[in-house]
């Protein structure tokens, strides 16, 4: 009994963690030596992103919070992998992760009708 309650816990933590931030754990893996997936943390300015990973492949205006988004393409063996970067309006990180940022807000509104 106590195994199984155990394992019924842990199978909901990460399920839960998966569901507040879905991404693919390989990516991090995989991408995980890049500089902006190393060296980018909440809370830096957006020059300061852009002195570690340079000029993004696109920005966008995000539509739910005030600020913008970088897209950015990391390549790996031959293999890109697009990775966003969000501002607030401050001009300061605020998230960031293995997907553009389209898919982020679409994720982010989908969160929202929970």
């Amino acid at each position: 009994m106590y195994k199984q309650s155990i394992a019924v816990i842990s199978l909901l933590a990460a399920l839960t963690g998966c569901a507040s931030k879905p991404e693919n754990p390989v990516d991090y893996v995989t991408y995980r030596d890049e500089p902006l997936v190393k060296q980018v943390e909440d809370g830096m300015t957006r020059q300061q992103v852009l002195s570690i990973g340079g000029p993004p492949s696109s920005e966008v205006r995000r539509n739910l919070q005030p600020g913008t988004c970088n897209n950015y393409v990391l390549n790996q063996d031959g293999h890109q992998q697009v990775y966003y970067i969000t501002f607030d309006s401050a001009g300061r990180v605020d998230s960031k992760g293995f997907m553009s940022c389209e898919q982020h807000e679409i994720n982010q509104r989908a969160l929202e009708k929970l």
